[in-house]
């Protein structure tokens, strides 16, 4: 019988490689802290923050973490992002770096912005 997938986000850190828990952690208490009204949920297996609309995510892999804020996001922090590595939406860290807290926290905060004045200028 499978595993029961995890349906929190705590459950989906301890569901991860040992090696990643402590980042994965750190990474969602940082996220946290940015964005402490937004609504932590589990969608198509990987931790969202939403508020209402999407701020970010975050993934755990084999070997390291990705952190998806937006493309627009990313490409706002271009210069800061050039000695780590990236796709075109997310920022990938390996386990055996040090997370870059401050331009993580950033970025995060650049997202939650973004997302907000988004929201004031919609038309509802």
């Amino acid at each position: 019988m499978p595993d029961k997938r995890p349906d929190t986000i705590s459950s989906y850190i301890d569901a991860a490689p040992a090696a990643g828990q402590p980042h994965l952690r750190r990474l969602h208490a940082l996220l946290r802290s940015v964005a402490p009204e937004a609504e932590e949920t589990i969608k198509w297996g990987t931790p969202f923050f939403v508020e209402p609309r999407f701020l970010f995510a975050f993934s755990a892999h084999k070997a390291h973490l990705s952190f998806a804020p937006s493309e627009a996001t990313l490409a706002a922090f271009g210069k800061a992002l050039a000695k780590h590595q990236t796709t075109k939406g997310m920022l990938r860290i390996p386990y055996s770096e040090v997370l870059p807290e401050a331009l993580i926290r950033e970025l995060a905060e650049h997202q939650l912005r973004a997302v907000r004045a988004r929201q004031d200028d919609a038309f509802w």
